[in-house]
This record gives C-alpha cells, structure tokens and sequence, in this order.
C-alpha cells in the first residue's frame, strides 16, 4: 500500500523542540524527494521544507530558517523534520508529501504555547 504515516507531533512551549517522523511505503522511497508542509485553519498548506532523494539538498521557508532541520534515512524510508526554538506561529498540522505527486500523509498536529 502507497502511503506515508506522520508522527512526533505535540504539545510544547515555545522555545521548546519536537521532531516529526514520516514513514513511507509501498514507492522507492530513496528515488523521490520529500517535502514538509504545514497547515493552519482557514489557510493554504505552505511548504515548510524539502530534501532531495539523496538528501544533499535542502531548502527552507524563510520562517523556520536556522531552527528546523530536514532530514532522511533512505535504509529506513523515513524522512525527519527537526523543530528547534519553536515559536507559538508554529503552530499548524504538519504534513508529509512525496514531491511531484498527490501522495500525502495524514498529518500531525503541532501545538506551541507561549
């Protein structure tokens, strides 16, 4: 089954760090690059980051530049987002997306109180 599982949202206070986890299945993962986005209620999903299928590169939204990290472990088809210094604005519901396609995951809620 093609499909991607978020995890690794939660609550946290502002300054603090969570590390969303996103497992894919059922595509070659190590051929594909992967994204991050993230979604807030009544607005657009925004791309939060992305990394190519070797992982050697990278890019930001100007907004988490310097706190968040993307990541991946082909051998284990996973790709990471890393979420340091996190901010109240960053709060949404964090999703996964193989790039180039419609494949989604769930998603997975990230709260941050200030």
């Amino acid at each position: 089954q093609v499909q991607l599982v978020e995890s690794g949202g939660g609550f946290v206070q502002s300054g603090g760090s969570l590390r969303l986890s996103c497992a894919a299945s059922g595509f070659t993962f190590s051929m594909w690059r992967m994204s991050w986005y993230r979604q807030t209620p009544g607005k657009e999903r925004a791309l939060v980051a992305s990394i190519s299928s070797t992982g050697d590169n990278t890019n930001y939204a100007d907004s988490v530049k310097g706190r968040f990290t993307i990541s991946r472990d082909n051998a284990k088809n996973t790709v990471y987002l890393q979420m340091n210094s996190l901010k109240p604005e960053d709060t949404a519901v964090y999703y996964c997306k193989k790039a180039f396609s419609a494949l989604w995951g769930q998603g997975t809620q990230v709260t941050v109180s200030s």
